[in-house]
């Protein structure tokens, strides 16, 4: 798939989501085979441009590109300087959220809101367009709820305004993260327009992956919950549409390799007080489903300071590679961990939004 001047190879997307997709785990999916990671969504609101979070989310310091912003808002002129700011900063590309169900975003018209105006909709998409040199991207859902599907209507205005690739989400408003993904709009959407589309909704393994791209006929994917504890997905679904063959999950060497250097990531880039918390839910993610895995999520979840985090991590693993030198059945957990933008669970447990969101 190509964006603009970008070839995005393997065509498979880090869906952005709000509390996850932060520099670390992006740059952990990159590293494992994703083509493209976007960003947490940054409100156009100049009022909180200048905020912790907002600065946090749009550092990009020694990010693989193409580097992609996301940014959330209603008001066209917000959102055009908003992309121009984080051109700015380094973003190479721009994704305008029109696809989020959280009532925090819609009860300001923002977010999948927007879908429920049209004209509003192409204001919004020609502003943005025009503000930047770079390419402009969207995601939607496919409508505000099943009464009032509108995506390929969407997906005409956003060709006709100049967005280079869109992203639909299989559901409705509405329908939240609940239910199945709906494939048929996803494919309809495709046959409307000329520019690329990309799948997302319910991508959790390869076969998945590939039923997806048949039935949809979509340039590429974008993989969100899917990746909770699991950012090796991506080249696991790379390989699989190359070959039809399964990679062997990570061995416990590699898992625990892969995990520490996350944590460290988080730690390093959140600092103490966020990053200990934070860290909770991705250790969380990557211990779901294995024997044993709720002694350490509980010992993560109870230590206060980075030293006695990592070390707690760091001794399970030992333990894991003593005891399963090889494959730690990682790839494919008893079930998938819950997102659903302000509530997240590991093992049962809940994160508070304000947690999330600090």
């Amino acid at each position: 798939m190509r964006i603009g001047p970008y070839e995005i190879s393997p065509p498979l997307v880090v869906a952005p989501m709000a509390g996850v997709t932060d520099r670390p785990f992006r740059s952990a999916c990159r590293r494992l085979g994703a083509g493209l990671a976007v960003s947490e969504m940054v409100s156009a609101d100049p009022r909180l441009r200048d905020t912790a979070k907002s600065r946090r989310r749009s550092d990009h310091t020694g990010e693989a590109g193409p580097i992609v912003a996301q940014i959330a808002g209603a008001d066209p002129q917000w959102l055009a300087d908003a992309a121009r700011h984080n051109v700015a900063l380094g973003a190479q590309l721009i994704d305008i959220n029109m696809g989020c169900p959280a009532k925090k975003v819609c009860n300001v018209a923002a977010g999948s809101a927007l879908l429920r105006d049209e004209p509003l909709v192409g204001r919004i998409l020609e502003a943005v367009v025009a503000a930047v040199d770079v390419p402009v991207t969207l995601k939607i859902r496919t409508g505000w709820d099943r009464a009032s599907r509108n995506a390929v209507q969407v997906a005409r205005i956003a060709e006709q305004a100049g967005i280079q690739a869109l992203t639909v989400h299989g559901r409705t408003r509405a329908d939240g993260f609940s239910g199945e993904a709906e494939y048929e709009t996803i494919a309809r959407v495709k046959g409307a327009v000329r520019i690329p589309v990309i799948a997302n909704g319910d991508i959790i393994d390869p076969e998945g992956a590939r039923a997806v791209l048949q039935a949809t006929g979509a340039d590429a994917l974008m993989i969100g919950r899917g990746a909770f504890g699991r950012p090796w997905l991506f080249r696991e679904i790379a390989h699989f549409l190359a070959t039809g063959g399964r990679l062997p999950a990570p061995d416990a060497r590699e898992w625990s390799a892969i995990v520490l250097a996350h944590l460290d990531d988080i730690h390093a880039f959140h600092g103490e007080y966020d990053g200990v918390r934070l860290a909770r839910k991705h250790i969380g993610w990557y211990v779901h489903g294995m024997p044993g895995g709720e002694v350490l999520r509980e010992q993560v979840n109870q230590a206060t300071g980075i030293d006695a985090q990592r070390a707690a991590v760091q001794a399970w693993c030992a333990l894991l590679q003593a005891r399963e030198p090889g494959d730690v059945r990682a790839a494919a957990p008893a079930s998938r961990p819950v997102y659903n933008n302000h509530s997240m669970s590991a093992g049962g447990d809940r994160t508070r939004p304000e947690e999330i969101h600090r």
